[in-house]
């Protein structure tokens, strides 16, 4: 029998309940201090973590309690928002003395005004998100979240921002959150929802993790525009956010080709007719000034740039390399060289 080879904890901390959830906040605090929290039956606790690895003066553990939060229930999952911050920002005293008109001043020593903003987000029992924000002495708001039907599992903060928050349950659902409780985007899984990431660079990218063993990736992107290719039946294009993108059918669903166009977001994607490398895509409507891309996939950049006072509108002709959009009282026609 293989003997225990288990370790004694390197530090502890003594806390006053059982504790059902804890987490770290996985960004930086504003100050070397980590944010910590921790729950269990109707509390939460928030403090900051301060080892003698980051900081020599300090003997194995620093914790410091910030402020200890009531919970109607207990805490089944937590994520921190990117927003949460501690920061010491130094200022001056002035001290004046003299008569007007000759008045001076008198420096003195450096202080700390501290500007915290602790937010993070909770699950319990009851199938809601609470979202809690505090300035940690005097203001306190929680905004209750409701859509989810079953148990929650897990959910996280995006991470760019902040400023939307995904969570998976047991009733097979992946539900991504505002900052005002709204439910913009449900992803409807196969199984329950056990885990989810985000993507920590690309605020639409996310992953989610089924309990029978299927982790799938999803871009929430808002897909425009798509197409499918009548003279190569295994390409499909497509336009989301400011990207085209390009799939095999016959292969993975990961696009084979990604790459930015318009700057102020794609609207339209539309293969040729005639050539099948050869697609357009176009700026949103409603510009002054529309933007016209036509692409060729053996060349890394547009082989032709067209603009049309507010343009809207794309077609391909039937035969020839030639397409047309709508403007103001007019039809614009490109041809382009095969």
């Amino acid at each position: 029998m293989q003997e225990d080879s288990s370790r004694t904890p390197s530090y502890t901390v003594t806390c006053e309940d059982y504790v059902h959830v804890v987490e770290f906040s996985p960004f930086s605090s504003g100050t070397p201090a980590s944010l910590l929290a921790y729950g269990g039956n109707q509390y939460v606790v928030v403090g900051t973590c301060l080892f003698q690895e980051e900081d020599m003066d300090i003997e194995g553990i620093e914790f410091n309690v910030l402020r200890a939060f009531h919970h109607e229930l207990r805490v089944d999952a937590l994520a921190w928002s990117p927003e949460s911050r501690l920061d010491r920002i130094p200022t001056i005293s002035l001290t004046p003395f003299g008569c007007y008109p000759f008045v001076c001043f008198h420096i003195l020593p450096f202080s700390f005004l501290f500007l915290s903003l602790c937010r993070f987000c909770t699950a319990a029992a009851d199938r809601k998100l609470r979202l809690l924000t505090s300035d940690l002495q005097d203001r306190h708001e929680v905004k209750v979240m409701e859509g989810h039907t079953g148990y929650i599992n897990h959910l996280v903060f995006e991470p760019t921002e902040g400023k939307q928050i995904a969570s998976v349950s047991d009733d097979h659902t992946c539900r991504v959150w505002d900052l005002d409780g709204n439910e913009s985007t449900t992803l409807r899984l196969r199984s329950p929802g056990i885990s989810v990431c985000w993507h920590p660079e690309e605020a639409f990218k996310l992953m989610v993790a089924e309990k029978k063993g299927t982790i799938r990736f999803y871009d929430l992107s808002p897909l425009m525009s798509a197409d499918w290719c009548l003279t190569n039946t295994i390409k499909v294009g497509a336009v989301a956010g400011n990207d085209w993108l390009i799939w095999d059918i016959t292969r993975s669903s990961y696009p084979q080709e990604k790459r930015p166009a318009h700057i102020d977001k794609a609207r339209l994607f539309k293969w040729s007719r005639a050539n099948q490398n050869l697609f357009a895509t176009t700026g949103c409507p409603g510009k002054i000034c529309s933007q016209l891309f036509i692409h060729h996939l053996g060349h890394p950049q547009p082989v032709t740039i067209g603009s049309a006072t507010v343009g809207s509108g794309l077609s391909w002709h039937r035969t020839l390399p030639l397409c047309v959009i709508g403007s103001d009282r007019k039809l614009c026609f490109w041809m382009t060289e095969m």
